[in-house]
């Protein structure tokens, strides 16, 4: 179907033309797990491989991730559990043999990581320690530094690839748009580097193939937990590019975010779920546990569940926040187990030792993306996308806790597999083909933050959601000069679009899409709502039926 009451959309970002260019094998864009991971395994297959990320190689999502990896390494656990509870979490929009790639290839990823030099919690005997986090039904959690996993596994990445001199890494560069061949195929991209010296400027990396690792998109928000960089870069690629994009409007709002007057960025901290999984409760302001009753799991429900629990609870009382109850756990454990938390939130002012942690929901991970198969195909011959970037049906509705960074080890690897078995010969790439191509200005980003976190945050309806798509389309009519922040609020711009499009369409509650006029999960919608922009930047709708 043709959504027609759209703003239109930029078909390509107005930037000067490439003032230079070089070539490599594989071009991958974003320095995190998936990327990073995709980059040394395309190394293992004897390819050269250049890695271009936005600012420095650690300023993506995975250092921050806290909890761990998700990963049937306990014996008494097995992939068909953790399938199910994934599955589970997903409300019935996961694709079932992605699910089943994902948790019987993970403890074998997670096991390459370790060789690789990451360095996870361990027991007394030498033995992983596990633990368990919402919406699994078992421990098999593997975290590091207490809370500090993605830390840990960034730099085992890091370091990898910097004892690599076959990968080039290029640091403070922003991707543009996609270059294609005249047969359709994906052969580079276009891209501004910040620096010194002949690569300075807007210019062009041309490639046998193109790997998408960009990340999410939570800076769509006015509260986040993701860094300043997550702005939707790879799926406003792919979108101009003319690729699949899949279950947009699936955008899980993390339980937990720390809320307190002293951070007053977007970014908020995150307060891992793994500290509900040690027994933290969380409770309203008159220390009544307000989530037994409502799920079979308690605060360890599904993020969904949980978020849902907590905005309730805001809708009724007024406040801005609930509270996380630690104290029982003691503060020796809480030192040990979980170092970051504790350092931040004493930096703020409070000490979970000793007082309630204030919490409320914020927007933490896109479940949909460009749309792969189980290879990280995209729609685009050549073009692949991995981690939060990618939707590879895994996640389906709603993402179980702690399969993100498995997700970004498991499909990495496939990615450098397929990409191996079949790389053509390097193509030039075709004439841009015709157009609208602009930005706006960055002015526009604060704006359209609040008007998506009042429209089409946690709660949303069709009346709130009608609004959000009129603010949206006022500040698509305003125009700028091309530059780092314009071209960042341009993509900000492409996805939220697009996320209303999908929102305003499924007329139903299912996972984190919460629609208050909707309140039932149905039938008739259990299914993928695919969107495409044409070269006439008008933004087509289908659905597509589970099987």
């Amino acid at each position: 179907m043709f959504v027609a009451d759209l703003p239109e959309l930029p078909c390509r970002l107005a930037a000067a033309d490439p003032g230079w260019n070089e070539t490599t094998d594989v071009l991958v864009v974003g320095s995190g797990v998936a990327g990073l991971t995709a980059a040394l395994h395309l190394r293992e297959q004897g390819l050269h491989v250049t890695v271009v990320t936005k600012v420095n190689i650690d300023d993506g999502s995975t250092r921050w991730a806290q909890g761990g990896i998700a990963a049937v390494l306990d014996p008494l656990d097995t992939p068909a559990a953790h399938a199910n509870d994934t599955e589970i979490a997903g409300v019935g929009l996961c694709d079932p043999a992605a699910v089943r790639v994902l948790v019987e290839e993970g403890p074998a990823r997670v096991r390459e990581l370790i060789r690789l030099g990451a360095s996870f919690d361990r027991h007394a005997d030498g033995s992983l320690m596990l633990t368990r986090e919402g919406g699994h039904r078992a421990d098999r959690i593997v975290h590091a530094g207490g809370d500090a996993t993605g830390a840990e596994v960034q730099r085992a990445l890091h370091e990898a690839v910097h004892r690599d001199p076959w990968i080039r890494l290029v640091e403070h560069a922003l991707v543009l748009d996609l270059l294609r061949a005249p047969d359709g195929r994906a052969c580079g991209i276009t891209l501004h580097v910040l620096g010194e010296g002949s690569e300075d400027g807007v210019g062009a990396i041309l490639a046998r193939a193109v790997v998408l690792a960009t990340g999410g998109m939570g800076q769509i928000y006015s509260s986040t937990t993701n860094p300043s960089v997550s702005t939707g870069d790879g799926v406003a690629l792919a979108l101009r590019a003319g690729a699949l994009v899949s279950d947009v409007e699936f955008v899980q709002f993390h339980p937990t975010s720390f809320v307190t007057a002293s951070v007053n960025s977007v970014q908020r901290p995150l307060i891992s779920e793994a500290l509900r999984g040690e027994g933290a409760h969380l409770v309203d302001e008159s220390g009544t546990r307000f989530m037994v009753g409502q799920h079979e799991l308690a605060e360890l429900a599904p993020r969904d569940v949980v978020a849902k629990g907590i905005h309730r609870v805001l809708l009724e009382t007024g406040a801005d926040h609930v509270y996380l109850d630690a104290r029982h756990l003691g503060r020796e454990f809480l030192e040990q187990r979980f170092p970051t938390i504790v350092a931040s939130t004493r930096a703020a002012g409070v000490d979970p030792a000793t007082e309630l942690i204030p919490v409320a929901p914020a927007a933490h991970y896109a479940s949909g993306g460009v749309r792969t198969d189980l290879a990280g195909r995209t729609s685009i011959p050549g073009l692949y996308a991995c981690g939060e970037v990618a939707c590879t049906g895994v996640h389906g509705a709603n993402r179980l806790a702690s399969n993100s960074l498995l997700e970004g080890l498991v499909f990495a690897k496939r990615i450098a597999d397929d990409i191996a078995r079949e790389l053509p010969a390097q193509a030039d790439p075709a004439p841009a083909e015709p157009g609208p191509g602009w930005v706006v200005p960055a002015a526009v980003r604060p704006e359209l933050q609040r008007t998506m976190t009042r429209g089409a945050g946690v709660l949303r309806s069709a009346d709130s959601l009608s609004a959000t798509a009129k603010e949206l389309a006022r500040l698509a009519e305003q125009r700028d000069t091309p530059r780092n922040a314009a071209w960042e609020a341009t993509n900000l711009l492409t996805v939220a679009t697009v996320l209303v499009a999908a929102a305003r369409t499924r007329r139903e509650t299912r996972g984190c899409h919460w629609r208050e006029d909707f309140p039932g999960a149905e039938d008739e919608w259990r299914g993928h709502l695919l969107h495409t922009l044409d070269r006439q930047a008008r933004l087509t709708q289908s659905f597509e039926e589970m099987a």
